[in-house]
């Protein structure tokens, strides 16, 4: 039983684990909507991450600094060093300049590791490297704790479950690591073409793999239409997109032929940001013509009557022809586009009935098995009981002393009495070992 169970794990498990790692986008959005024919719908995609300004000031965008925790004599934190990328490092305390720096190449390579030259005892602490990077809204922390020691025997390097721990000789030199090779802590070039926008339409009945590629945008204002449909104006998008963040596409005269699944994916590169928007666009029946205005027949030929229509404010009433869509309340969720979803879910309950069936197997054997060991107990307290009763019978069997008459031979009287005499000594041993 165990063996098929763990055979079933293997066989229906990994499927269901590999479903999520499949897909590279995220998808944060998914919809659907319905719209009449010969409306105009805008499919929404914003993120202001994906704002580009051409931000000139990026070396400050990206910033380490160390920092040192004591814990003797008082709590106290003290920051060692900073440094942002093209500026030259700042040192705090003027006892360290000199004596602490990083690499002049952290910002080219990542690595930002801490090289303390001569240590001493006030240098103990708990070390934090601290990288920022603000354009990317990236933030990472690493802790080394830094012990000293007077003995060479006691150099060592461990690690105590929650950071490492470094034991240095007072004197010596030491580096505390903090490397990060990720490409955004270096230098970026060409930062605008890292940016990619694009629209994808699949058509019902198409495969994923299928979908056709409506446009293209870069942060460098690059566009690369596909078909004819933005040519002619049936589908655009802002031209100001990477400016405020608004990818959002405007299709006008909705047809039936425009249904179908519209994906906006979002990508940047540099800062590692992937995102998919998917929209389900199914088109209804045309909205009927708006009624005829009716006015009144004149009553007289010199004073004509009119009907007078309430007038009414432009924003009252939306216009029939532009349909203006609601702001999405579901966010991140993932569509199961794999048509194995029903097996993994099978091999989900198969695996939980195996494990059931194996639970009450050990169960049913071991109550067998107390059962068991119990009735042989019973058994031997039996046999061993029913030895010493028999024991006991015997032993007191043994013990009875045997009482014999003699033969009277002597008259009535004298034999009467010899009688009594023999029977009262018998009498009292048997009285004596009873009560006893």
């Amino acid at each position: 039983m165990l063996r098929l169970f763990i055979i079933s794990s293997v066989f229906f498990l990994p499927s269901a684990w590999g479903q999520s790692s499949s897909k590279l986008d995220v998808v944060v959005e998914a919809r659907n909507i319905t719209l009449p024919a010969g409306t105009q719908a805008v499919l929404p995609c914003h993120s202001p991450r994906m704002v580009w300004t051409r931000d000139r000031l990026k070396d400050r965008q990206r910033v380490v600094h160390w920092d040192l925790f004591r814990s003797t004599p008082e709590y106290s934190v003290e920051r060692i060093l900073d440094m942002s990328a093209g500026v030259k490092e700042r040192v705090y305390n003027g006892f360290n300049k000199g004596r602490i720096t990083i690499p002049k190449t952290a910002f080219t390579d990542g690595n930002f590791s801490l090289i303390i030259n001569n240590v001493g005892s006030a240098d103990r602490g708990v070390y934090s490297c601290n990288l920022h990077h603000h354009y990317c809204q990236l933030h990472q922390s690493i802790k080394i704790q830094l012990n000293t020691t007077k003995s060479v025997r006691k150099e060592k390097r461990y690690w105590d479950g929650d950071k490492t721990v470094f034991v240095v000789l007072l004197g010596s030199s030491v580096v505390l690591p903090c490397v990060n090779r990720r490409p955004l802590w270096m230098e970026g070039q060409q930062e605008d073409q890292q940016q990619v926008a694009h629209w994808d339409w699949q058509p019902p009945g198409v495969r994923p793999d299928g979908a056709d590629r409506l446009v293209d945008l870069y942060a460098s204002g690059e566009r690369r239409q596909y078909g004819p449909l933005f040519p002619v104006d049936k589908m655009s998008v802002s031209e100001d997109a990477f400016s405020v963040g608004d990818f959002s596409l405007t299709i006008t005269n909705l047809q039936p032929v425009d249904k179908g699944l519209y994906s906006c994916h979002l990508h940047h590169h540099y800062c590692g940001l992937h995102e998919r928007r998917i929209f389900r666009l199914m088109v209804g029946p045309s909205l009927p013509p708006p009624p005829p205005v009716l006015t009144a027949a004149p009553v007289a030929p010199a004073v004509p009557t009119v009907l007078v229509i309430p007038h009414t404010l432009p924003n009252d009433d939306p216009s029939p022809d532009v349909v203006e869509l609601e702001r999405p309340q579901v966010v991140n969720v993932i569509l199961p586009e794999h048509a194995g979803h029903f097996f993994h879910q099978m091999g989900y309950f198969l695996a939980t009935f195996l494990l059931l069936a194996f639970i009450i197997t050990i169960v049913i054997v071991l109550t067998r098995r107390h059962r068991k060991r119990g009735l042989e107990y019973d058994l031997r307290r039996s046999e061993r009981s029913h030895v010493t009763s028999h024991d006991d019978i015997a032993l007191d069997a043994t013990e009875l002393k045997v009482c014999t008459q003699e033969y009277l031979n002597s008259d009535y009287k004298n034999n009467l009495l010899k009688e009594r005499d023999m029977s009262k000594g018998c009498n009292k041993e048997m009285d004596g070992k009873l009560w006893i």
